[in-house]
């Protein structure tokens, strides 16, 4: 892949409204530069490496100070990245190509983003299987992207395998545990995990365990089965409703099982949402 050289007439053409598709890493050089001719091979080779994964521009700053000014390069070389017209990462300096290498694996979009966008529309129509496909492939581009086991994990729980989506949510919970990407979503990983768990829990026919629940005396075991099956439906309005009476009728009961099943309902939904709001001022109210 050759770089292509970018001036005031084709730099909007190619930079700007190129890396709306492609992302667009912008060399920043000049011909006197020692570190910038040393430079230039590597990100050429790493460029025809990674041919489809980014575009390789270079900006003459001697011929084009008003872009570099625009831009705010103060020394050369410097690489800024950009994607969707703005600038989203950069480095100073000839960087070795172990570090480049590092660099461009954290900016570049996984190769698999295409296959995982068009999982998550089969996911909002409700095709769980056909979003699955689209995954399984998405995978043999890159086993171990985030977005990819995320979203695994979500059609996984949608065709009801929660022992296949616990799987891939310890998959998840190794590569964090490995890795140092600030862009790792620990807030989503939680919520999905806390899916998982409910949904494991699930189990037999809501309107028998719903008869059994509502018994008298009180019956805090069928009250759980039925608290579980509503979340791993759901239903976690009334999943909340069903544990709160738990707890409040016998704390001890199951080792606080219906407050710790409770702690995980509120995992699985928003940390901001009126529901959890709500639970958890019930649930304080009645541990005290």
């Amino acid at each position: 892949m050759t770089a292509i050289n970018v001036t005031r007439a084709n730099f909007d053409e190619v930079v700007l409204h190129g890396s709306a598709t492609c992302p667009v890493l912008v060399d920043f050089w000049a011909p006197w530069c020692a570190p910038c001719r040393a430079l230039a091979p590597i990100l050429d080779r790493l460029a025809a490496e990674l041919a489809g994964r980014f575009t390789l521009a270079r900006l003459n700053t001697e011929d084009e100070p008003e872009l570099a000014a625009r831009y705010g390069v103060r020394g050369i070389p410097n690489c800024k990245l950009f994607i969707d017209g703005q600038v989203v990462d950069e480095f100073t300096g000839a960087l070795p190509e172990a570090a480049l290498r590092d660099f461009l694996a954290s900016v570049l979009p996984s190769p698999a983003a295409p296959l995982v966008t068009a999982a998550k529309a089969l996911l909002a129509g409700k095709d769980a299987a056909g979003a699955l496909a689209k995954l399984d492939q998405a995978r043999t581009l890159d086993a171990e992207d985030e977005d990819v086991l995320l979203t695994r994990v979500e059609a996984l729980l949608a065709l009801n395998r929660a022992a296949d989506a616990h799987a891939v949510v310890a998959q998840l919970e190794a590569l964090t545990k490995l890795s140092t990407r600030p862009e790792r979503d620990e807030q989503a990983l939680a919520k999905l995990k806390a899916r998982a768990v409910l949904a494991a829990d699930a189990g037999g026919d809501l309107v028998m365990l719903a008869q059994k629940a509502a018994s008298t005396p009180l019956d805090c075991a069928a009250k759980l089965a039925y608290a579980r099956a509503l979340a791993a439906s759901g239903d976690y309005e009334r999943s909340l409703a069903e544990l709160l009476a738990i707890v409040r009728t016998d704390r001890a009961f199951g080792d606080d099982i219906g407050r710790r099943t409770m702690l995980t309902v509120f995992e699985a939904l928003p940390p901001d949402s009126d529901l959890v709001r709500r639970y958890r001022r019930e649930l304080a109210a009645a541990l005290n």
